[in-house]
């Protein structure tokens, strides 16, 4: 049992540690550099390459089943429930292969919107304590359910 973060940018690296040390599960910080490193027996820091997409690429490869993977990416999030990870946000959404088709037309429509409108400003929600505790309440949730099988 694994819990891969997509590490840049992530806004809840601390949540994740601690909610890996109560399952007692390996925790996997995955980053093209610019995060500290994180001195604990359940964490390991993997620094891949920059370029686009190299972070995804490297959890994509490594994350399956009985793994969870904490991303906000929704390609990267349709190739780790294609693997048979358990994947959620930094909201805790989950992404699962029930609304992963959904999720991906979304992106991609809103991605042609924006590229058709140069003017378009983002519309971004910003990031707050109920997020935060959706999320550990997520994590928590999908870590009990992989110990269970």
């Amino acid at each position: 049992m694994t819990v891969y973060v997509d590490a840049d940018a992530c806004p809840v690296k601390a949540e994740a540690l601690r909610v890996a040390e109560r399952h007692r599960a390996d925790l996997v910080y995955v980053a093209n550099g610019g995060i500290r490193p994180v001195d604990h027996p359940l964490v390991r820091m993997v620094y891949v390459p920059e370029g686009p997409d190299e972070a995804d690429k490297w959890i994509a490869d490594h994350a399956g089943p009985g793994d969870v993977v904490v991303t906000a990416d929704i390609p990267l999030a349709a190739k780790a429930v294609a693997a048979g990870a358990r994947v959620l946000s930094h909201t805790g959404e989950g992404f699962t292969p029930a609304n992963i088709g959904q999720k991906l037309a979304t992106r991609d429509l809103m991605a042609d919107l924006r590229a058709a409108d140069p003017f378009r400003q983002g519309g971004g929600k910003s990031f707050g304590k109920a997020d935060r505790s959706r999320f550990l309440d997520a994590l928590d949730r999908e870590l009990s359910a992989c110990a269970r099988g």
